[in-house]
Formats: C-alpha cells, structure tokens, sequence
C-alpha cells in the first residue's frame, strides 16, 4: 500500500542507480535509456562532472532565497542570453512555472498597452498543468473536468500560417503568438522552417510577441541550443526547463525587445527559483554540452536511429510516419500503441507513447553510436510483432519519413 496520490499509472519498477545511458532496477536488471527521464536527462545518469559540480555546491550553499543577490543566477542568465541572444531571465521550478511566467508578462504587458490581451495558440500543444497553462494546451484528455479555465487564448492549427493571421485579424486584441517549434507531447510534429519564419514575420509586422516554448526541444537536444535556431530566428518570449539542469528542477523565462523589461519588482516572484544548486547544474549541463560537443552527436546519432528504424521496418504495414530532429523522434502508428511500452521495459528498453499512437524516443545527449544500434535492435522488432497481426500488405509502402 502506499500513501501516495493516485495520479500516475506507474510502471512495476523501481531504479537504484544509473550509469551513462543505463538505469538498473532493485533487482540489478539493467535497462537502456531511450527516455532520459522525459528529455531531461540529457547527460544521462551520474556525470561525473555533475556529479562533482553539484556535490560542491551543496557543501557551499543550496538556498538563500531571492531577497539577496544569487551569483550562479546571474552567471546562468548570462550565459542563456548569451547564447540566445536575448536579454533578460526570470528563474522558476519547472516548465509550467516558466510558462506561467510568460502567460503572466502578456497579460501584464496588455494591461500597460490597455488591452485584455488574447494569446494564439496551436493545437496539439502542449505548455502544462496548471490553470493558466493548461488553457492553452490542446489536450482534451488533460483538460477534462477543470473548467473553467482563464480565457484569452485562441486556438488554431498548427503549422498553418494563414489561420494564424485570420485569427489575428479576427480580434485586434491579440498580443501573442505562442508556438512550439517542435511539438513533443503532441506526437513529435515539427514545424516546417518557412512556418516559423512567417510567424516571426506576421509578428514583427503587427507589434505582437512570438513566444517559443522550448522546455522539451531545448539545450541541444535537436542539434542546436534551442530548436527555433533551425530557423535563424529569435522569438520575443522563450521558455526552457526539463534539459536545462541535468535533472535538478529548474525552469527559466526568457525574454527579449518588447517583452524585456515589462516586469519590476513585485510583478512577478518564486520562494525556490534560481537557487544556488539548480544555477549550478543548469551551468555546469551548458558546459558540458558545449565541451563535449553533445549537440552534434544529437544530430549524429538521431540520424543513426531513424534511418535504423526506416531500414528495420522498411515494408511494414501500419507505419504512418517516423519523425524527430536529433534525438526527439517519434514512430507514429496506425492504432493505439500504450503497451508497447511495457514490452519495451521487458525487453530491456525505456520509452513511452504520446498522443496515444506515437511511440516517443528522448535518448541522452550522451548516447553512443552503439546504444542507438542497440534501440533499433531491441524496438524494430516489437513494433513489427505489434502491427503483424493486423496489417495489410503494402501499408507499410505508403509511410513517410520526416
């Protein structure tokens, strides 16, 4: 029996401790890491440079609250801007605090413009749990039973520039554009480059915000820092966590040109974000990534993976689609796929299914060439044994791969 809330199906499994890409359960088995704790884990299990960093932190100083000058905070915004290219940081716990946070800044943006301002949004996405954020999330199933919700949000189809501009035309009280360029718990949908571009565009034209939340497909996990530098662009509001600190709770809202500077003291606040510990992992994950030069294996071996899956499942029926960018991929399936999952773990494997037919693949920054052969090999063949029953010859012709 246990005291805790009933909120997550949990798999039968408990870990003890990791290694690299691997976790080992209380029975000594071991898995391969193909999760990475939902994107977070991006330098897998026990870094030795984490380990190190964090461990003299906490002989040093883990909280001091926001009444007093943290120096990791400010080195860590430093850095974000840096690479970035924006201009100032608010530290939070999470994704979904960082996204109140950008939520908050339009909305406290429009009462200084005296507006009550509107926010687009897509649908399919996917921002968090909370009140505010989960308004703006296009999740029916997450959403059910917690209305009513703040308004201000107009949902309209992803990757589709021509509705986001009706929409805008439609109320004169939009402020914002809020996309995921890669969506991840929608299913693993990219947005197309010119998409995106537009977007910066529309925004630039009509004086209005194109926020990016960035908090699973940022810190390099599709090849570059944040996702939207695929396309040379810069957003106004970005919003970033998960791969930020390594597995230390961090969540951070960025912002840049009209949305810098719209909050003072007072506005906005955290008793536990931007604390010492999380400034220090958050610093260290961007060092080694940059030194060890992570985002260009992401690329590498997120090439390896999908064309690995394209030659193994090459011809079978009920593959709708393999997609990604780096190491965010996902195997999109003609039918609802949630127990794959747990052969998967029998299998020695960790992933998990979005959007309920999407089997969803977040291996760390860190995996070998090998341990991509070694995902193929032990996921190939469960998906064929999965689809085998049910398909019809030559589905498997018609599949596409992004």
């Amino acid at each position: 029996m246990t005291h805790l809330m009933n909120t997550y199906n949990r798999l039968p499994i408990a870990f003890t401790h990791g290694k690299g890409a691997r976790l080992f359960d209380e029975h000594g088995n071991e898995y391969l890491d193909a999760l990475a704790g939902i994107a977070v884990n991006g330098l897998g299990h026990a870094h030795p440079r984490l380990v190190a960093a964090l461990t003299d932190q906490i002989g040093r100083l883990i909280h001091t609250s926001n009444v007093y000058r943290v120096r990791e905070q400010e080195a860590l915004a430093d850095r974000i801007c840096a690479l970035s290219g924006m201009q100032e940081v608010f530290f939070a716990n999470s994704g979904a605090e960082a996204n109140e946070a950008a939520l908050k800044l339009v909305r406290f943006l429009g009462h200084q413009r005296g507006i009550e301002a509107q926010t687009i949004v897509m649908e399919r996405a996917w921002h968090g749990r909370t009140l505010a954020t989960l308004a703006a999330t296009g999740s029916a199933k997450a959403r059910q039973g917690f209305e009513p919700f703040p308004t201000g949000f107009i949902c309209v189809p992803y990757n589709d520039i021509g509705a986001v501009t009706r929409a805008i035309d439609a109320d004169s009280r939009v402020l914002a554009v809020w996309v995921e360029v890669l969506q991840g718990e929608g299913g693993i949908y990219v947005a197309d480059v010119d998409y995106v571009k537009a977007l910066r565009r529309l925004c630039d034209e009509r004086r209005l915000l194109l926020m990016i939340d960035e908090v699973q497909s940022g810190i390099g996990r599709t090849g570059k820092w944040f996702a939207h530098q695929w396309a040379g662009i810069k957003p106004d509001v970005m919003t970033l966590a998960k791969g930020l600190g390594s597995g230390v709770p961090i969540g951070a809202c960025v912002a840049a040109g009209p949305a810098a500077g719209v909050f003072g003291p007072g506005n906005h606040g955290t008793t536990f974000g931007g604390g010492p510990l999380a400034m220090r992992a958050g610093i260290e994950t961007l060092d080694i990534i940059e030194s060890e030069g992570l985002m260009a294996n992401a690329v590498a071996q997120g090439e390896r993976i999908v064309n690995g899956l394209k030659r193994g499942l090459q011809g079978v029926g009920g593959i709708v689609q393999i997609r990604g960018k780096g190491l965010m991929i996902g195997i999109e399936l003609d039918r609802p796929c949630s127990h794959l999952v747990r052969q998967a773990l029998a299998a020695g494997l960790l992933i998990n299914v979005t959007h309920d037919s999407v089997l969803r693949l977040l291996p760390p920054l860190i995996l070998s060439a090998e341990d991509a052969d070694l995902i193929v090999h032990r996921l190939a063949p469960l998906i064929i044994a999965f689809l085998r029953p049910h398909s019809a010859s030559g589905l498997g012709a018609t599949a596409k791969a992004a």
